[in-house]
């Protein structure tokens, strides 16, 4: 057994170093422990010496550079598999170069998925940090908020308020980041038990102000190295500009959208910034009982664009769209229809799970129709950002939320269905249908007119 202890819970570059020279010294996934100790070297070549002898040196190779992004993502996850996750990974690229095209497999399955809750965790970090302005030991304002995100993405994030604020601090329990203008330093996080109240903040922040400075110059801070350091010059010049007049049409589409009680009253005008919203969301009371909303994913330019009714139970608590039972075997599907699962856009008319509670179960209930009414604001939204050619409804209410009023299924597949927006619609059965069917044959039949109807789809849109 071969142990790797790496610097911190987010040293990829360790991660990366100790990988290579293991895989390149055959050392197999379960044949490796990964663990965290703090210290401040790195054991990637200790790793591939005590594996291969010392003083050589490993062979080179190569890897998909969607693997590097996706494992530098991924390493901020909290779960304690993921060292061991993207070395698993890394060791069957080796012998399955196209692994991370893929989706179904469980391994790509969790990665993506752990990536998927690092995203939203940085999304949230973005948009629920809340700064209280305290007086700084010079008289200068510095913004001050404590944060603890769901993952381990406050460095990550710490150049976003950099490029917003002329100088802050904010405190988590994994690390504190300080921009003083200059530089974004990182320290030791803080104790959770100490978390202050909004109203105690600023004493706080006062008590552990010293030790902040000190630190700064100790082994444990580090600089995030970003190119921002005329921040302040850019905030004193764009406050000195006066006030410019919007054009007509931008003041058109801004009363458009304070008519919508969603997202501050404006359009969203990213998919990252819908998935942001959606998390938010409070036009229906759906979310009272969701663990989280569920935003769709997929390629952003897709040509298809499937739209499912809802999340299920184990969407709901991944927070991806189809990755339950139903989307397992609509992965099945698109694979025998020809259809690559990473070319099309998928998403749901409602984005949080409507469901009961039976003992520890929780079972699907069907949104009525005003929870799929107020949802489709957020649907409206996806459409506008991925603009497809061709949208599949996935079933009876996700026929209500594209088309605007109910469609039969059995009696409307096959069939063209012009959209106002000059996109073609397609509806056909959800997966979950599939899956209730009690008569073999009869899923079997169904199931040959779902991917009949997928091939269908895909030759609209392309």
């Amino acid at each position: 057994m071969r142990t790797v202890r790496l610097a911190s819970e987010t040293d990829f570059p360790g991660w990366r170093e100790a990988a290579r020279a293991l895989r390149a010294a055959h050392v197999a996934p379960e044949e490796t422990l990964w663990t965290v100790d703090g210290a401040a070297e790195r054991l990637a070549e200790t790793a591939f010496a005590s594996a291969n002898g010392a003083g050589v040196d490993p062979p080179t190779f190569t890897v998909p550079k969607a693997f590097l992004e996706l494992a530098d993502t991924v390493i901020r996850h909290r779960s304690d598999e993921r060292f061991a996750l993207l070395y698993r990974l890394l060791w069957r690229l080796g012998r399955e170069p196209n692994l991370l095209r893929i989706p179904s497999d469980p391994d790509v399955q969790k990665a993506q998925h752990f990536a998927t809750s690092v995203s939203q965790a940085l999304h949230k970090m973005k948009a629920f940090v809340r700064f209280k302005p305290v007086a700084g030991p010079e008289g200068a304002e510095i913004y001050v908020a404590w944060f603890e995100p769901a993952h381990r993405v406050t460095e990550m994030t710490a150049p976003f308020f950099a490029r917003r604020f002329p100088r802050f601090s904010i405190l988590t329990p994994d690390v504190c980041v300080h921009w003083d203008a200059k530089a974004l330093v990182v320290t030791p996080g803080a104790d959770p038990a100490d978390a202050p109240r909004e109203d105690t903040l600023e004493d706080y922040w006062r008590a552990h102000h010293a030790q902040i400075l000190s630190r700064r110059n100790l082994p444990g801070a580090a600089l995030i190295p970003e190119p921002i350091t005329r921040t302040e010059a850019r905030t004193t010049d764009m406050v000195a500009q006066p006030p410019s007049n919007p054009s007509p049409r931008v003041v058109r589409a801004v009363a458009r959208s304070n008519r919508d009680a969603s997202f501050d009253g404006l359009a969203p005008r990213s998919l990252e910034e819908i998935e942001a919203g959606v998390q938010m969301c409070r036009r229906c009371d759906l979310y009272r009982d969701a663990t989280q909303g569920v935003p769709g994913e997929g390629a952003p330019h897709a040509r298809l664009m499937f739209v499912g009714e809802q999340p299920g139970d184990q969407e709901d608590l991944a927070g991806r769209p189809f990755v339950g039972p139903a989307g397992q075997m609509f992965d099945h599907a698109l694979a025998e229809a020809g259809v690559p699962r990473d070319q099309v856009f998928v998403t749901n008319a409602v984005k949080h799970f409507k469901h009961e509670l039976r003992g520890k179960l929780r079972l699907h209930k069907t949104p009525n129709r005003g929870e799929v009414i107020a949802c489709r604001w957020w649907l409206d939204a996806e459409r506008r950002m991925v603009r497809p050619r061709v949208i599949v409804a996935l079933g009876a209410t996700a026929g209500l939320s594209v088309f605007g009023k109910p469609v039969a299924v059995n009696k409307q597949r096959q069939q063209v269905l012009q959209l106002p927006d000059q996109v073609q619609g397609v509806v056909t059965f959800h997966p979950s249908y599939l899956l209730r069917l009690p008569d073999a044959d009869a899923k079997a039949r169904a199931y040959a007119m779902f991917v009949k109807d997928l091939k269908f789809a895909w030759k609209l849109a392309t």
